[in-house]
């Protein structure tokens, strides 16, 4: 890693240009099928003091771990926003109330990369009964303000999937 770029971007702080082709959902269904493989790869031999460990008052390795568990529930939501034809995605809530208060350290970290397998081979099974019709649908994104089809939210939450593994590899190697 080069020395300018050490860590990653805010989230808050990324811009998108959605231009990925339709074509490409089925790549993008298969980027989403492996962040839960790529996760438990990532945490399968840390210690547990160095999951729950928390850095500047911010997350830890396991908080990142149980936020994004904590999204599954949004982001079924928003492809059902996309197969009822609504006019705006779901608003997230931007607070993370649901992470911040779910004490996700006092849980088994194998037990929150169990239920994240679950919900998203559901978020999975959801997009294989999408109606190719619905994959040009575009609906806007409350936050971005800016018009999204549904291959364009799945390129969302897989940039978001990542940009957590990213801050737990650099927690887990700081």
């Amino acid at each position: 890693m080069t020395e300018a770029v050490k860590q990653a971007a805010k989230w808050f702080e990324r811009k998108f240009e959605f231009t990925l082709p339709i074509e490409q959902y089925p790549n993008l269904c298969m980027r989403l099928r492996g962040t839960p493989p790529r996760m438990e790869e990532l945490l399968a031999d840390l210690l547990r003091e160095t999951l729950v460990r928390k850095a500047d008052e911010k997350w830890s390795i396991q908080e990142h771990a149980g936020h994004l568990l904590d999204l599954e529930a949004l982001w079924k939501t928003r492809v059902q926003d996309f197969i009822a034809g609504s006019g705006q995605l779901t608003a997230a809530d931007l607070s993370n109330r649901k992470t911040n208060q779910a004490n996700h350290n006092a849980s088994e970290v194998s037990e929150i990369l169990k239920r994240f397998r679950k919900e998203r081979l559901q978020l999975l099974e959801l997009l294989e009964k999408i109606d190719p019709k619905t994959l040009g649908r575009t609906l806007l994104h409350p936050r971005l303000q800016q018009p999204m089809r549904l291959v364009d939210h799945l390129v969302f939450v897989a940039e978001h999937d990542d940009h957590h593994l990213v801050r737990m590899w650099e927690l887990a190697k700081s």
